[in-house]
């Protein structure tokens, strides 16, 4: 690693979460001096695995005005130090799908609510950017963030890209990245948008000359590409030992933290247990030995006249050749008859091993909800596992505070905050990554063009 890559740069979160993506940041060699996060349980992990930064726990939209003094006298403190990064991670339930042209059209029309209040959060966050003028930012958000509006300080509906870059000014120079994050090896499907812009003058000119501001792939889905293969889910999950829902006994494993599922009803233990790879208990087929019909009518989705997405709601639940109950998800209604359960054609789904895993979300631990099914274990994955898919096993963060308080009387997190917290996250393998590529963007002649190629020296 060049010289330049072993200095403690200074840096600052927004939207902290439990700074699980920041951890990667830090191991590329950056030191945060202040993180801001509302939520009290993530702050707590905050404090306990970046003791030395100074923890805001409180709403950006009023605590902005401290967030800025409060770094410029941090920064004061360390000999005038500038400033390297800002990591800022804004709330993406708002975040819209719908084109901006239909947005505005429906606004104007009075045809929608007004735009989702929570993408305004990233007002207050440009603004402290303003005042704190770093050498890079960085913002992390789902791929929708494209084409979201908010609406500005005047209230008038603007394109949040168009917002930043009018924030940030002439100074900067940067543009937004569709990032799928198993093309840098993690064993995950993850697309995000990552956002980079920066004032550093070298940075600048690589920008300029072609250069990206985040670094090349280093795995594809496609090998004759050159690259390395993407990390399948079996591949990554390899060495776990195998775990069952059916039974307390044999959903954990003692020996390995965190390595444990809950166990689910005789039921869903059953739909899940006849779920072949890649696909859902909604389209299982006839158990009946003497029957074992496999033309039923599988699970569809289709778009209605408003074009929105909804499922089938005539999912055959008994085979339509015997008339036995097929192991297909349902519910009991109030006179004791069965009706197929509402859910997407994802619900109750197993992972396809020979991928990376779905996108991990907050409800990971739940077989209803997106393709989170074991892909070949009648079970959801493990805390551990995810932390696998996650490349959070790589790093040395701690779940646990060194006291016990009232958001931990076990003096751990517990695992909903875990599983949300992860959701919440980006994978901190590509911000390590991310971290040395800006650094290394900093230095003179590191960087040749050949063809559409652009990747660092060997020198580096």
């Amino acid at each position: 690693m060049i010289e330049e890559m072993k200095r403690r740069l200074k840096a600052i979160s927004l939207f902290s979460s439990a700074g699980i993506g920041d951890i990667g940041f830090k191991a590329s060699g950056m030191d945060f001096i202040l993180m801001n996060e509302l939520l009290r349980d993530r702050s707590e992990l905050l404090a306990v695995n970046y003791p030395n930064a100074k923890i805001v726990t409180e709403d950006i939209l009023t605590a902005y005005p401290q967030i800025i003094r409060d770094a410029k006298s941090l920064l004061s403190c360390n000999n005038e130090e500038s400033l390297f990064l800002i990591s800022c991670t804004a709330p993406c339930q708002g975040m819209s799908k719908s084109g901006q042209g239909t947005l505005l059209k429906n606004i104007r029309e009075g045809k929608r609510p007004q735009l989702d209040p929570r993408n305004r959060l990233i007002l207050p966050a440009l603004k402290i950017i303003q005042k704190l003028c770093p050498e890079f930012v960085v913002f992390e958000n789902v791929q929708e963030m494209r084409n979201t509006l908010i609406e500005d300080e005047n209230g008038v509906p603007r394109k949040i890209l168009d917002l930043i870059s009018e924030y940030l000014g002439k100074e900067y120079s940067g543009e937004a990245y569709d990032i799928e994050m198993a093309d840098y090896g993690v064993p995950q499907r993850r697309k995000r948008l990552i956002t980079v812009y920066t004032k550093n003058t070298i940075a600048k000119e690589y920008f300029n000359c072609g250069i990206s501001l985040v670094p090349a792939p280093t795995h594809s889905s496609n090998v004759s590409q050159g690259q390395a293969p993407w990390v399948s889910v079996a591949e990554a999950l390899k060495d776990f030992p195998k775990l069952d829902a059916k039974a307390e006994r044999t959903a954990a494993c003692a020996n390995i933290p965190f390595h444990r599922v809950s166990v689910i009803s005789p039921e869903k233990y059953e739909w899940i247990r006849h779920a072949p790879e890649n696909s859902s208990a909604f389209d299982n087929q006839c158990i009946n030995p003497k029957c074992r019909y496999d033309k039923n009518q599988t699970h569809s989705a289709s778009k209605n006249h408003l074009g929105i997405n909804q499922t089938s709601k005539t999912t055959p639940l008994y085979c339509e050749k015997c008339g036995s109950l097929l192991p297909r998800p349902y519910v009991k209604l109030p006179d004791g008859k069965l009706r197929i359960m509402s859910g997407y054609t994802s619900a109750y789904k197993r992972m396809s091993p020979r991928l990376p895993a779905p996108t991990l979300t907050r409800n990971m631990s739940f077989p209803c909800s997106d393709q989170k099914v074991h892909y070949s274990q009648n079970r959801v994955l493990s805390l551990a596992e995810a932390f696998r898919l996650h490349t959070l096993d790589r790093y040395n963060y701690q779940w646990g505070p060194v006291k016990k308080t009232d958001f931990f009387p076990g003096a751990q997190a517990s695992d909903t905050t875990i599983r949300e917290s992860i959701g919440e996250s980006i994978p901190p393998v590509f911000l390590e990554l991310l971290g040395k590529h800006l650094q290394a963007l900093t230095t003179r002649n590191r960087f040749k063009a050949e063809g559409k190629q652009l990747e660092l020296l060997s020198a580096v």
